[in-house]
């Protein structure tokens, strides 16, 4: 049984390719003849030459269409019947092995007796059910879980690597950067006599802005923890008559670790061996846990923002932008808004985590803020912020960042802005509509995909790549933003 149906397997293939070659062939002459008898009355038709040559033309290219469509048919076929036939020697292979068993061998060759009816499909039901044990759809459906749990297991690890990668890239100093904070530190060792310190400029209470119709009765204030600062805007001054005032960290002598928490956290040896210490307990392949263990959340630059009524004690409203906003357009409106007494004025974003804790709640986001420093010292809004950061030492109400400590500040002294005022979320969303990006006054690439990083999104880097001065010496010779 088994012999004759492989035999016939074998015979029949090399049949089938007989045929098949003559097949073809005989497909292909009768086209042909098709194509023949139909040109024949158009070349004894009485119409002009040219007229027949178009009309056999035609004809010839629909017949070679209809060719190409029968060709493309008969090669899908043969995949199939190639596919079935296999199908087919596996059976055959399969109960060509069962017959060879010692069980089934003797009957049906080493017998010498007749077989009955019923023998043979006793004989019949115990082959088939030996075969379908091969074939068992439950084994493998178990292998294709299998297999499908392997290959999602090797995609999540190539998730969190890629997700590993990202965030190494996004806390990394480009080489241009780093390039120009030298070059610009070099200058001023190189010339000290321009960089003296200056005596402090007369503070000013209106907004901070470059596009500003009135740029001469405007200050930046400037807090930074690098010297190369004041070397850029000494070397490229703001057009305008705009005032520059530029304080490192270090001038603000009443942050010390007796009166700011995060100072005084600095001392914890707890912290210390969380944020710095190298050792195997410290080590985690989760990709979150590792950005919570990044020193910068617990900077003193970072956390400078609660205490703005005391670094300028002379202002009574105050602009806040954070380092990775582009301004776009004048702010100067900001201050004729009515606070109502707020601190805080502000955009929502109202979605997100938040509202699993209460559904009509909205948070925001640092960037553009403007503060009523008044208001800020009636509601004691720093001791607030003492208060939350002494409670949270240990890490437990959030884990990293100004924003939790932010929200809980401000949480009932906060008004809301029209949201044109700021559209955040340029360094982690790319479905912000352009439209919406050119009404705004303020862009803020918030997220890992900062502008002047290699893993920018490159749909919004030219918004922030038109401000960079490219003709500052120094920049040319960096390739900044390349």
């Amino acid at each position: 049984m088994a012999v004759a149906v492989r035999g016939g397997r074998v015979g029949s293939g090399g049949g089938s390719v007989f045929r098949s070659f003559f097949s073809y062939r005989i497909f292909v002459s009768a086209m042909f003849t098709l194509l023949f008898l139909a040109t024949l009355p158009v070349l004894f038709s009485s119409n002009n030459d040219k007229t027949g040559l178009n009309l056999i033309y035609n004809q010839a290219n629909n017949h070679v269409a209809l060719v190409n469509a029968y060709a493309a048919y008969v090669r899908k076929l043969k995949i199939v019947i190639s596919k079935q036939l296999k199908m087919f020697d596996d059976l055959a292979k399969n109960i060509s092995d069962l017959q060879l068993k010692p069980a089934y061998r003797s009957v049906f060759f080493e017998s010498d007796w007749l077989v009955d009816e019923d023998d043979k499909v006793k004989i019949d039901r115990l082959m088939i059910a030996e075969s379908n044990k091969s074939y068992d759809n439950q084994l493998k459906i178990q292998k294709l879980k299998d297999t499908i749990f392997a290959v999602n297991e090797l995609l999540l690890k190539a998730k969190k690597n890629g997700a590993f990668a990202s965030l190494i890239a996004a806390k990394l100093t480009p080489k241009s950067l780093h390039c120009l904070a030298m070059r610009l530190m070099e200058e001023r060792i190189g010339h000290p006599e321009k960089y003296e310190a200056d005596e402090p400029k007369p503070e000013f209470e209106d907004p901070i802005v470059k596009n500003a119709e009135e740029p001469w009765k405007h200050v930046f204030h400037i807090v930074t923890d690098s010297a190369a600062t004041k070397v850029w805007f000494k070397m490229r001054p703001i057009e305008g008559g705009a005032h520059i005032a530029i304080n490192a960290v270090d001038n603000f002598k009443f942050l010390t670790s007796s009166y700011a928490p995060v100072l005084r956290q600095h001392e914890s040896a707890i912290l210390q061996k969380f944020y710095f210490e190298t050792r195997a307990e410290n080590t985690t392949k989760d990709m979150n846990n590792m950005k919570f263990r990044n020193p910068k959340y617990l900077s003193m630059l970072n956390h400078l923002r609660f205490y703005l009524p005391e670094l300028y004690p002379r202002l009574h409203k105050i602009l806040f932008l954070d380092d990775d906003v582009v301004v776009q357009k004048d702010l100067t409106a900001l201050w004729k808004i009515d606070m109502d007494g707020k601190v805080n004025a502000v955009v929502d974003t109202c979605f997100g985590p938040f509202q699993k804790f209460n559904p009509r709640a909205c948070a925001w986001a640092f960037g553009m803020n403007m503060f009523d420093l008044d208001a800020w010292r009636r509601e004691k809004c720093t001791d607030q912020y003492h208060y939350w950061q002494n409670l949270n030492e240990d890490r437990t109400l959030w884990k990293l960042g100004t924003l939790p400590a932010g929200l809980i500040t401000y949480y009932s002294t906060t008004k809301s802005l029209d949201k044109s005022w700021h559209v955040l979320g340029l360094g982690i969303n790319p479905s912000i509509s352009m439209e919406e990006i050119e009404k705004a006054v303020v862009i803020h690439f918030s997220g890992d995909m900062k502008p002047w990083l290699d893993i920018a999104m490159n749909r919004y880097k030219h918004l922030w790549m038109k401000c960079v001065d490219n003709e500052m010496e120094f920049v040319q010779m960096c390739n900044f933003g390349m």
